[in-house]
C-alpha cells in the first residue's frame, strides 16, 4: 500500500493542477480521513479507496467555473489510464471511478459503495474544522472575495451571499455538511469540526466588535 501511495502521489504532482485548497496536502488529509472512517465500516477495499483519495481531484476546476459540476466526472475519466498503468483490474478501475465521480457536492451523484461513501465523507471533512477555516479563506483569496461584510458580518439583516462574502459560505453550505454524511464516524467528526468553526465565529465577532447571532452558535 505504501508503494502504491507513493506512486499515486507522484502522478498527482506531475499532472494535477492545484490551488492552496486542493493541493497534495489536501489529498494526504483526505486519505487520513478515509482511514479513520474506514476503521468503523464494513471491510472497504482499501486499495480502491487509496486510489480514489489521491485521484479524486485529478481534474480540479475553480469554484466559479461553469463546468464545476462536471469536474468529478472528468477526474474519474482521467483516472482510468493512471489506474491501468498501476495494474488495477477492470473492476477496481470501475469501483475507483465511481467513488471519484460521486464524491463532489456539486455533481449531485449518490455513492452506492462503501468506498464511495467513505471518500465523500472524508473529502467533506476537509472543508470543516481548523483546516476548513483556512481553506475557506484561501479559496476566497483566489476568487478575490471579501472575508466578510463589514456592515453586516453575520447576515442578520441581509440575504446570505457566499459569492460576495467568504464567511457566508459557512451557513450556506459548510454548517450543513454533517447532516449529509453517509457514515456514522463521518457525522461525529463533522459535528465536532463544525463546533470548532462556530467557536471561531464567536472569537471573530468579539474582535470586530459585534456578537454572533443565534443561528451561528
Amino acid at each position: 500500500m505504501e508503494a502504491l501511495r507513493a506512486a499515486l502521489r507522484d502522478v498527482v504532482l506531475a499532472h494535477m493542477a492545484t490551488d492552496a485548497a486542493h493541493d497534495l496536502a489536501h489529498l494526504d488529509r483526505v486519505w487520513a480521513n478515509c482511514q479513520e472512517i474506514a476503521a468503523g465500516e464494513d471491510a472497504p477495499d482499501m486499495r480502491v479507496l487509496l486510489a480514489a483519495a489521491y485521484l479524486h481531484d485529478l481534474v480540479n476546476l475553480p469554484k466559479d467555473d461553469p463546468q464545476r459540476d462536471q469536474a468529478s466526472r472528468m477526474a474519474a475519466e482521467h483516472s482510468a489510464p493512471v489506474l491501468t498503468g498501476l495494474d488495477f483490474t477492470d473492476s477496481e478501475i470501475k469501483a475507483t471511478q465511481h467513488a471519484i465521480a460521486t464524491h463532489s457536492f456539486s455533481a449531485g451523484l449518490e455513492p452506492d459503495s462503501a468506498e464511495a461513501r467513505i471518500l465523500r465523507d472524508a473529502d467533506r471533512l476537509d472543508a470543516l474544522g481548523a483546516i476548513g477555516i483556512a481553506r475557506t479563506f484561501a479559496v476566497a483569496g483566489d476568487l478575490k472575495l471579501a472575508l466578510y461584510d463589514p456592515v453586516d458580518p453575520f447576515a442578520e439583516l441581509r440575504a446570505l451571499d457566499d459569492r460576495a462574502w467568504a464567511l457566508d459560505h459557512w451557513p450556506v453550505k459548510l454548517f450543513r455538511l454533517p447532516e449529509g454524511m453517509t457514515t456514522a464516524t463521518g457525522r461525529v467528526v463533522a459535528e465536532n469540526r463544525v463546533s470548532e468553526m462556530r467557536s471561531f465565529a464567536k472569537g471573530l465577532a468579539a474582535e470586530i466588535g459585534t456578537v454572533v447571532p443565534k443561528r451561528w452558535r
